[in-house]
């Protein structure tokens, strides 16, 4: 069963910190590029991070030194530390496999409040 569960969202206050997190099934998880996106309202899904299955990074420069991704293969669970945040961080995020492009979990909410 193909499965992408996003967690770790919240409200915070402008300069917080929250820790995302991404479980995903085995199957679409270990050997591939996990990704994070977000999609804030009347505007288009956004790229932030990926990270491949040999941790090679890369970020979005929107979130360049703010926000860290990170993988644990044993957990089949990907990460995203998201520090310094601003109000134009509020969004749901979603974490996406590159075995299954066409797949995405139900998101998690992330709101900053200024």
């Amino acid at each position: 069963q193909v499965q992408l569960v996003e967690s770790g969202g919240g409200l915070v206050q402008s300069g917080g910190s929250l820790r995302l997190s991404c479980a995903a099934s085995g199957t679409i998880f270990k050997g591939y590029t996990m990704s994070w996106y977000r999609q804030a309202p009347g505007k288009q899904r956004e790229l932030l991070a990926t990270i491949t299955r040999g941790d090679t990074t890369n970020y979005a420069d929107s979130v360049k030194g703010r926000f860290t991704i990170s993988r644990d293969n044993a957990k089949n669970t990907v990460y995203l530390q998201m520090n310094s945040l601003k109000p134009e961080d509020t969004a749901v995020y979603y974490c996406r496999s590159s075995a299954m492009y066409a797949y995405w979990g139900q998101g998690t909410q992330v709101t900053v409040s200024s």
